[in-house]
C-alpha cells in the first residue's frame, strides 16, 4: 500500500507547500474547487508512488548524506535548509578536511556522493539550489582533490580486484564439505558468471533460478535502472569443479535434505544465512553477501582478497581477456552497452594488453 511521504522523508521529492498551495489555488481558479482536491489528491500520489520505486540503496545514500550535512550544520552553526554557495563550499572543503566521524576527511568520491545526496535532500525539503551553486561548489571539490594528489595524500580504498578463473577453483577446492560450504561455492560461481552485486543475490528469490538444459536463467532484479531487470543466462561449464550449475545443484539438493521444507519453497530466498550449527538463520543481506565473499576468498588464501564488487569486475574483465563481444558482456552483467564503469574495468585489461611496454624484450 501507497502511503503520502511526510514532509521530512529523504525519498519524498515534493515541491514547496508554498508553491503546492500556490498550484491547488489557481487550479480551483481555473477547474473549481473540487477538480484542484482531485489534482492535489493525484500530486500526493505521484510523490507516494516515487517514493515507493526509489531503489532502497538509493533511499539509504540519501539518508546517510543527509546525516551527514545535518552533523556538518551542527558544528559549523549554519541552518541546515539553506544551499547556498558558500554554504555548499564550506561543505565539500569540511569533508576533505575532518569530515568523517573519527575527525579525518573523506575520500573525494565519498565528498562527492555526500554533496549531490545532500542537495537531493534539501530541494526535496523545500530548499532553493541553484545548479551554477551546486556547480561551484562541485569545481571547489575537484580543485581541492588536485591539491590532496599533489601533496601525496591517497584516500579511499581504490579499485577492487577482479575475480578469476584461477581464483575461483581455488575457492571452490576450499569450500568444507557442508551445507555453508555448498552454498558459499554456490553463491560465488554463479556471481561471478552473472556479474554480481552484492546486492544481487540477496535480493534474489529461489523462483528466480531456473534450472534449464543449457544451464540457469537468474532474473536479477536489482531497480537501479532499466538494464537491471535482465534474465542472465549461465552455461554449464566443461569444468565441473568451477560449474556454476553444477554448485548450484549441489546447494539447493543439499538444502532441501538439511534444512526445513520452507526454505526449499519458490518464495524462499535464493541464498541463506547458516550458523555454525548448520542451521538456516535466514536470507542473505547485501553486508552479509559483502562479508561472505570476504571471507571465502580469505578462507581459500587468494592472493588479492577479493570484496563485494569482485565478481561483477571479474566477469568484465574474464570475459574480455577471452574475446566476448562488448555488448554480450553488457547485457549478462546489466550494464548500459556503452557503461563508463564497464569500460573501466576493460581498461583494465587492454592496458596491459595493448601497453606500449608489452613484448619489448
Amino acid at each position: 500500500m501507497l502511503s503520502p511521504p511526510t514532509e521530512d522523508s529523504p525519498s519524498a521529492p515534493a515541491p514547496l507547500r508554498t508553491d503546492r498551495q500556490n498550484l491547488i489555488e489557481r487550479w480551483a481558479a481555473r477547474h473549481g474547487v473540487d477538480a484542484a482536491r482531485r489534482l492535489a489528491e493525484a500530486e500526493d500520489l505521484a510523490d507516494a508512488v516515487a517514493q515507493e520505486i526509489t531503489p532502497d540503496n538509493t533511499l539509504d545514500t540519501y539518508a546517510k548524506s543527509w546525516r551527514v550535512w545535518t552533523r556538518f550544520c551542527a558544528m559549523t552553526g549554519l541552518p541546515e535548509r539553506e544551499g547556498s554557495r558558500g554554504a555548499l563550499v564550506a561543505f565539500v572543503t569540511w569533508m576533505l578536511r575532518e569530515g568523517q566521524q573519527n575527525g579525518t576527511g573523506y575520500a573525494s568520491t565519498s565528498a562527492s556522493t555526500h554533496l549531490a545526496a545532500a542537495v537531493v535532500g534539501l530541494r526535496q525539503r523545500g530548499v532553493q539550489v541553484s545548479s551554477d551553486d551546486q556547480a561551484e561548489a562541485r569545481a571547489a571539490l575537484e580543485g581541492m582533490t588536485v591539491k590532496l594528489l599533489q601533496n601525496g595524500e591517497r584516500r579511499g580504498r581504490g579499485q577492487a580486484v577482479g575475480a578469476d578463473v584461477d581464483g575461483l577453483r581455488v575457492i571452490a577446492r576450499a569450500c568444507p564439505n557442508t551445507l555453508a560450504g555448498d552454498r558459499d561455492k554456490a553463491l560465488i560461481l554463479t556471481g561471478f558468471h552473472y556479474a554480481s552485486r552484492a546486492q544481487d543475490p540477496a535480493g534474489l528469490l529461489a523462483g528466480d533460478v531456473a534450472l534449464t538444459p543449457r544451464g540457469l536463467v537468474v532474473s536479477v532484479l536489482t531497480g537501479k535502472t532499466k538494464h537491471s531487470v535482465r534474465d542472465a543466462k549461465i552455461n554449464r561449464q566443461d569444468d565441473r569443479e568451477i560449474c556454476p550449475v553444477e554448485a548450484w545443484m549441489a546447494y539447493r539438493a543439499r538444502l532441501a535434505a538439511e534444512a526445513p521444507p520452507r526454505w526449499s519453497e519458490p518464495t524462499a530466498p535464493a541464498f541463506v544465512g547458516v550458523d555454525r550449527h548448520g542451521n538456516v538463520t535466514g536470507g542473505m543481506v547485501p553486508d552479509s553477501v559483502t562479508r561472505a565473499v570476504k571471507r571465502i576468498s580469505a578462507r581459500a588464501g587468494v592472493p588479492l582478497a577479493w570484496t563485494g564488487h569482485s565478481l561483477r569486475i571479474g566477469l568484465a574483465t574474464t570475459a574480455r581477456k577471452r574475446g566476448k563481444d562488448a555488448v554480450a558482456i553488457a547485457d549478462q552483467g546489466g550494464w548500459a552497452r556503452h557503461s563508463r564503469s564497464m569500460n573501466g574495468y576493460f581498461q583494465r585489461v587492454d592496458g596491459w594488453e595493448d601497453n606500449a611496454t608489452a613484448g619489448l624484450t
